[in-house]
């Protein structure tokens, strides 16, 4: 039988390291998988197909964040339950959480296969690229159930210490979107040629047959939190817990449908620079997603050791969690941005045709953005501590100020002076400012007296012993990053 993680005991930085591994190799994969597909389609179908699957991706990224929130609010439920040693209340919020994915994804689908058009027109997708994007889209609609429930138990497992499970069957995503990509857009032996479609048709095959293998390998494994025949009660909806997971699920899927209108804003300004800057910015997109992994990889891992911890009342291993995440990031996202830098031309010409006058926008606008994930990253990680005990309004509020106070703004306002690169330039500028307002928030908010349930206000709320004011997440940073740290708040 899998026996899920103890977060609450060991080492902090190598239970954090060991803990992170799987999921930031998973995020690789998942970045490989869509760097090769970009390769196929910008590559052997041409710019205006990336185009389409760029604008198309930045949709099903909306959607996924849709969900996001309630996704994480359950794996916090699981990983608090789990850092108490009560696997019954973690099975009671996979049950009404399994329940509402099922539903949401099946709406969501459905209303997506109507006015899939709609929305790309309305997202301003070059008109020569728009009916490749339709043909992607719908197909990527018909896989969203698949892949809102690969997400789903993804993220429960992970809350519950288990990385290695979803690593395994993300491997066979990857594998079979990989293999069936080229089978189907050129049409290789029994395969139809389906062009652009045959991109998404992969990725709906590759959901699907995973999911299904994730699922019956849980169930021959008897895991410890698999709902068998005998606990199907369990799907019919808590209300206790339905209500944790939007009110405090529907905060934090807000800060991801905040990132994904952002992401549509800036597209919709940049498609109107031509086909060109558009597709030289989803070539550094494929760039970016992988100096994004360690941060979010390292987030992720953050949360649910540090729900696992809220739920045993570990305030200390809370606190030594944040501060190895932050110094965490600072070194492999670092580690990542400077080859990125340094073989600018080699990476951006995986995805965009030799002697495309795109390369050389790609590289300009590469040099001026790239550094902005160095400080976001921080916001990732602090972020995602907070969130562990229930504090979901103000890591939305700070995302909210940074993205349309900020990034947004900064954008609309300057391109008149600047040109397109006032985009560029808005990614640093609001990174920066949401780092400093992360900080703050951790050193002077009351996260730590948020609790998810009500009734685990007993459980989860700061004990009295613990200073109102807490130490910052930079305070056992080596003296060169702290410095670096604050200096950029």
């Amino acid at each position: 039988m899998v026996q899920p993680r103890n977060l609450t005991e060991g080492p902090i930085g190598r239970t954090l390291f060991v803990f992170a591994l799987p999921i930031l190799a998973g995020n690789v994969l998942q970045s490989l998988n869509g760097s090769v597909n970009a390769i196929w389609v910008g590559r052997f179908l041409g710019e205006q197909a990336l185009t389409a699957t760029a604008n198309a991706n930045n949709i099903l990224f909306f959607l996924i964040g849709a969900v996001f929130g309630v996704g994480m609010a359950a794996t916090i439920l699981v990983g608090q339950a789990m850092g108490r040693r009560d696997i019954a209340q973690a099975k009671r919020v996979i049950g009404t959480s399994a329940t509402f994915f099922i539903t949401v994804s099946i709406v969501v689908a459905l209303l997506g296969l109507r006015f899939a058009r709609h929305v790309l027109v309305w997202m301003s997708t070059p008109e020569a690229a728009l009916p490749l994007a339709v043909a992607y889209l719908r197909i990527i609609f018909i896989a969203v159930p698949f892949i809102y429930m690969f997400a789903f138990l993804s993220a429960t497992l992970r809350g519950a210490g288990d990385t290695k499970t979803p690593f395994v069957f993300l491997l066979v995503v990857v594998a079979l979107d990989i293999g069936f990509n080229p089978l189907l857009i050129f049409g290789v032996g029994p395969f139809p040629q389906l062009g652009i479609a045959g991109a998404a048709t992969a990725t709906l095959i590759a959901n699907v047959a995973s999911l299904a293998a994730m699922l019956a390998w849980l169930r021959h494994q008897r895991h410890p939190l698999w709902i068998s025949r005998h606990e199907r009660h369990l799907y019919k909806p808590d209300f206790a817990i339905l209500r944790a997971l939007i009110v405090k699920g529907v905060p934090m899927g807000l800060q991801m449908i905040l990132i994904s209108l952002a992401m549509i804003a800036m597209i919709a300004m940049i498609n109107q620079h031509g086909t060109g800057t558009t597709a030289a910015y989803g070539a550094a997109l494929q760039l970016w997603t992988y100096i994004q992994m360690p941060a979010m990889a390292i987030g992720a891992a953050c949360s649910s050791m540090a729900a696992q911890n809220v739920g045993a009342k570990r305030w200390d291993r809370v606190n030594a969690t944040a501060r190895q995440g932050i110094l965490f990031n600072f070194l492999m996202t670092g580690a990542l941005i400077l080859p990125i830098i340094v073989f600018d031309h080699a990476t951006l010409s995986l995805f965009l045709p030799d002697g495309s006058p795109s390369l050389e926008i790609g590289r300009h606008l590469n040099h001026i953005a790239v550094w902005s994930f160095l400080f976001f990253g921080v916001t990732f990680v602090v972020s995602g501590v907070v969130r562990a005990t229930g504090a979901v309004i103000p890591p939305l509020l700070i995302l909210g100020v940074a993205l349309w106070g900020i990034r947004i703004p900064f954008a609309v306002l300057l391109q008149s002076r600047l040109g397109v690169d006032a985009v560029w330039w808005s990614f640093p500028a609001s990174s920066v400012c949401a780092m400093a307002m992360s900080l703050a928030y951790y050193r002077w908010g009351r996260w730590r007296q948020a609790r998810m349930l009500a009734t685990d206000a007993g459980s989860v709320a700061v004990p009295s012993e613990v200073p109102a004011q807490v130490p910052s997440p930079v305070a056992d940073i080596s003296p060169v990053l702290a410095a670096a740290a604050v200096e950029e708040s």
